[in-house]
């Protein structure tokens, strides 16, 4: 057999791949890591749904949109449902993959992996889509709970746009969760120690939620200061603003719950005075032009899980596996 002859592959890329998601999903969810964070959520969904609970009953029992109430009402102590996500959902994706693949290192069993018929190719994408698939579960289950809970508490069943508007949100949530996913995958290719790569995952999640905005303010003032104070300085000022803002994953989960969850949110940037003109404000958009505009955050959050997982693609397929 020549050296080339070797090299070929045999059949697809992706035998495997619902073997391996099979036993990674089955390790996820019966974890103890897991089942702590399952015990997180289910205490803040259910603490948050029965405050938001009380304060809908006093104060917005006739709204249109009483059930997204459920995610968006606050009352001290506690924030909304959505802002608790924007912390758990990284927390749980991050949890459920830096050690995916240096875990396999670590122990010695990924070369005995890769000596049964499944490609790389199977093994990285198996994994992602175990981690992802468990993702969706928990936060299905959490959805679930908190539509029932709002059925026994106020007493009346969502309406149909209700029901829509909540599956979108748990799509977009998802899709949240895919991205910090794959960043904790790739710091899992790329460090050897999965302490490390959970550090580095953290550190990149603190650095975009908390930073970000700093570095934003910062980077705007010294590009395009407003000099004189015309409005076409100050627009110019905030659109930059917006562009860069846009690159943290949790400006773009927060913008697409706020159009989802007050379907009153016509626009997220700077809105002018002459494109008010004609509108009724405080009327709620249809759901279709809820969806297109944030059609763009979702192709976003998209874009940037696949281009994560991509790099660390190309980085587990250059890396030396031995016995």
């Amino acid at each position: 057999m020549t050296k080339k002859e070797t090299k070929t592959r045999e059949g697809s890329p992706w035998t495997g791949v619902w073997a391996v998601v099979g036993k990674d999903m089955a390790d996820h969810l019966t974890s103890a890591r897991m089942r702590i964070l399952e015990l997180l959520i289910l205490l803040t969904a259910g603490a948050t749904v029965y405050m938001a609970l009380q304060n809908i009953r006093q104060n917005t029992a006739d709204d249109r949109f009483v059930f997204l109430k459920l995610f968006t009402t606050s009352q001290d102590p506690l924030p909304a449902f959505v802002g608790f996500l924007s912390f758990l959902v990284p927390l749980i994706a991050i949890a459920l993959a830096f050690d995916a693949i240096n875990g396999e290192f670590n122990q010695r069993t990924l070369s005995r992996v890769l000596s049964q018929p499944i490609y790389r190719d199977a093994l990285l994408l198996g994994k992602f889509l175990a981690g992802l698939f468990t993702l969706a579960l928990v936060l299905s289950a959490i959805w679930l709970l908190i539509i029932g809970l709002g059925i026994l508490g106020l007493g009346i069943p969502p309406t149909g746009e209700e029901v829509a508007r909540m599956f979108l949100l748990l799509l977009v949530t998802i899709f949240y969760g895919g991205i910090w996913l794959a960043v904790a995958m790739l710091f899992s290719i790329f460090f050897r120690q999965p302490a490390t790569a959970a550090l580095a995952a953290l550190a990149l999640w603190l650095f975009t939620l908390i930073f970000w905005g700093m570095i934003v303010d910062l980077t705007v003032q010294a590009i395009r200061p407003v000099q004189v104070g015309l409005p076409e300085e100050l627009i110019a000022q905030a659109e930059m603003a917006q562009a860069l803002s846009r690159l943290s994953p949790n400006t773009l989960f927060v913008e697409a719950t706020v159009g989802l969850l007050s379907p009153a949110t016509r626009s997220f940037g700077l809105v002018l005075p002459t494109q008010l003109d004609g509108m009724i404000l405080g009327a709620p958009l249809p759901l279709a032009e809820s969806v297109m505009l944030i059609w763009p955050h979702l192709t976003g959050m998209i874009a940037a899980t696949i281009l994560l997982f991509a790099v660390g693609y190309v980085l587990f397929q250059r890396q030396e596996i031995r016995a």
